[in-house]
């Protein structure tokens, strides 16, 4: 079960820029910007910061955050995480950002895996994969995590192994089916 705790906000827009600021480029600089302001945060609350992404959807843009820490977080854990992290993006993120959507969740057992540590934590986990590039004839993989070194996992799939090189996973998360 995810937890979740939404706020709506609103940041100023500068008259200097009133164009579309949502391009890839831009949203991969707002995330690091919020990574950067959520880290210490969340080592403070004794939190890990799973994920960062700022998507648009149909009902506006969505700043998201999952985080986690042993024995799963609660819905007061994110509501308290969620008010200290709005109080510190109103006053760091750009103004011309517009609105969003702030919401603060767990990653639920579909948790995405981002880093080297997380395949770590996860072997002999169900996962599924997707590779920017064609590997062994295929893009996704669906499979149990067998072990990683230093440049690659290595996937157990139902009639053979693959190595799956870190640069070359698109996105990676548990698969509790």
């Amino acid at each position: 079960m995810k937890l979740k705790r939404k706020i709506k906000k609103k940041a100023k827009i500068s008259s200097r820029n009133t164009g579309d600021s949502f391009t890839r480029k831009n949203r991969a600089h707002i995330i690091a910007r919020v990574q950067d302001i959520a880290e210490p945060l969340c080592d403070g609350e004794g939190i890990e910061l799973v994920h960062v992404e700022f998507v648009r959807e149909p009902g506006g843009r969505k700043l998201r955050l999952y985080v986690d820490k042993p024995g799963g977080v609660t819905l007061d854990d994110c509501a308290i995480f969620s008010r200290e992290l709005s109080a510190l993006l109103d006053i760091d993120l750009p103004e011309n950002l517009g609105a969003y959507s702030l919401e603060v969740s767990s990653p639920g057992s579909d948790r995405p895996l981002v880093k080297p540590a997380d395949f770590d934590r996860f072997i002999d986990s169900r996962v599924k994969i997707k590779t920017s590039s064609i590997i062994d004839g295929q893009k996704n993989f669906n499979g149990t995590l067998m072990g990683t070194s230093s440049e690659f996992i290595k996937l157990k799939l139902d009639d053979k192994t693959v190595q799956i090189p870190f640069q070359e996973i698109a996105r990676a998360r548990l698969n509790p089916n």
